[in-house]
This record gives structure tokens, sequence and C-alpha cells, in this order.
């Protein structure tokens, strides 16, 4: 089992040697990557039509993930970074093949990345994008994004894509791992086919559900389950016990990856007990007490 932690986003603050001591902690705690998630726009909920349902708003702040990488492989040696999620369908294909690859050349391969469609359609109408196609073209980019990081030339030709005899340089320094996330079926099918691992964003009841299920798909599709990531993040405030029971089973039912998340506003919207951290040192604290208890 490898163990992550999610930098607390909307919580750390826009103070670089803030979000550097937060990552640096993490990896001297021993965890083996850091997650971060992605919203390029925060959206006004008031007044939308369909109605914006998700967990953010215009007041969350989120860093971009590629460039707060690039970053902190400056000041790490050897955790991982994780998209937990990149919303892929509203970005343009190449241009996170791009970035993807640098992203490993700068850290010498240390990057993983999740992907998934998102929720938010006043985000993909203001970067350009279809709300209704998402699930179609992340299947597309996936398949493109492995020719461009593994082919110094590429003729591609999709629903989505077209490229006519380009490639990117550099190439990354190794595999770059794509990690599905989610929860829906077509998800779950999406990664079992195309993808080398899902990642939930939770440890809810579904994913000890999910987890053979997909498991039972990808060996449906005749790749081999065993090479096959799971993740799931489990909340600070679930506790010491929940944390031990949690793991034990998710790795039962082939969990490969187990991560913290201690962000606060998190908690809230799950209607969970938020632990009201008002410092980067308190989470910090969190990470150490879920190391001594998780991580021996």
């Amino acid at each position: 089992m490898k163990f992550g932690a999610c930098l607390p986003t909307q919580e750390i603050g826009s103070d670089p040697v803030a979000i550097r001591d937060f990552a640096q902690a993490v990896e001297e705690l021993g965890f083996d990557h850091l997650i971060s998630y992605d919203h390029v726009l925060g959206a006004v909920r008031e007044g939308r039509e369909p109605p914006l349902t998700g967990p953010y708003d215009e007041n969350d702040a989120f860093h971009e993930p590629f460039v707060l990488f690039g970053y902190l492989a400056a000041v790490t040696s050897r955790i991982e970074f994780v998209t937990g999620i990149l919303i892929l369908p509203q970005r343009q294909t190449a241009l996170v093949a791009k970035q993807a690859a640098e992203i490993s050349v700068l850290s010498g391969g240390r990057v993983r990345l999740g992907v998934g469609t998102g929720w938010n359609h006043v985000e993909y109408e203001a970067l350009g994008q279809d709300f209704e196609t998402r699930g179609k073209r992340l299947t597309e980019q996936i398949q493109l994004l492995k020719q461009l990081w593994t082919e110094p030339v590429i003729d591609y030709t999709g629903s989505f894509h077209r490229v006519d005899r380009a490639g990117i340089l550099p190439l990354p320094s190794g595999p770059i791992p794509i990690y599905c996330g989610g929860s829906s079926m077509p998800a779950l099918k999406r990664a079992a086919a195309h993808a080398d691992g899902f990642l939930w964003g939770s440890s809810r009841p579904n994913v000890f559900e999910q987890a053979p299920a997909v498991l039972d798909l990808v060996a449906a599709n005749g790749r081999d389950p065993s090479r096959f990531g799971l993740e799931a993040i489990i909340d600070f405030t679930a506790g010491e016990a929940e944390w031990e029971r949690v793991r034990t089973e998710f790795e039962k039912v082939g969990g490969t990856h187990f991560s913290i998340r201690t962000i606060s506003t998190a908690a809230e919207w799950m209607k969970i007990d938020a632990p009201a951290f008002t410092s980067i040192a308190q989470h910090i604290q969190a990470l150490e007490r879920f190391a001594s208890v998780c991580m021996q």
C-alpha cells in the first residue's frame, strides 16, 4: 500500500513558503505522493440553469496543478505529484501532454495524471469546450496522450482531435500513469479499458463495491488486474479507528493507494465534523498523526 496526502488547496493560501513547507513535510513524513485538485474557474451558483450542484464556488481558491508541481519539483526529491483529478475534457489535449511531460522531465518522472469529466458547465463554457460530449472526449484524450508521450511524431485523427505529423519534445522521462476519477459506471469502464488505475474522491461504501467490479472489467478487457492501481481518500475527521479499518478493507478488495485529506471545507460539504484548522502547522500535525497510525 502506498500513502498520499491531499494539498489543503482552499486553506493553504498563496504563501509559497507555506506551500513548500507542506510538500516537504509530506515527503519527510514518508508519504509516497501529494494530490492536488483542479479548477480553473470558480463560478457563482445562484441563478443557473441547469443548476450548479458541486461543492465549490467563486470563493474557493485552487492552485493550478502543473505550475504548482513545477515549483514543488524543485523543493522535493522523492514524492510523486498526482492530479486528483484534472478536468481533462475542458483542457487542450496536446497542451496537457506537453505540461505533464515537462513535469515528468523536471521531477525525474514523479507525476501521475488523474483525470475526470468534472461537473461545472460554466467552467467548460468559459474554456471553450463542450460540456455534453465530455465523456467521449475524455476517452479519446487518454488514447491521444499516451501516443503523444511515447512517439516523437504522430498522425492522429479522432472525433475531437487532429494531429498532422507532429509531436512534443521533450518527451517524458518515463511512462506517465493515467488514473480515471469519479464513481459512475462509464468512468469505471473507461478506466478498465484505457487507464492505469482508478481514483475515488472518498472511501464511502460504494468504493468497496466498485473496486472488485473495476478489476473484473480490467480482466474482461484482456488486461492484467494486478497492474491496475486503485486509490481511495479518507478524511482526517473519520478518526484513527476508521483510518485503520478502511485501509485494511480497501487493501482486501485490491486497493493499492490510500490518501488522507485534511481540508476543512471538504469535510463541511461532505456533512462531517470539520477540524477547522487555521494554520498549515495544524494540517502537518494531522498528517503526522495519520502517519503514526497507518504508515508504520
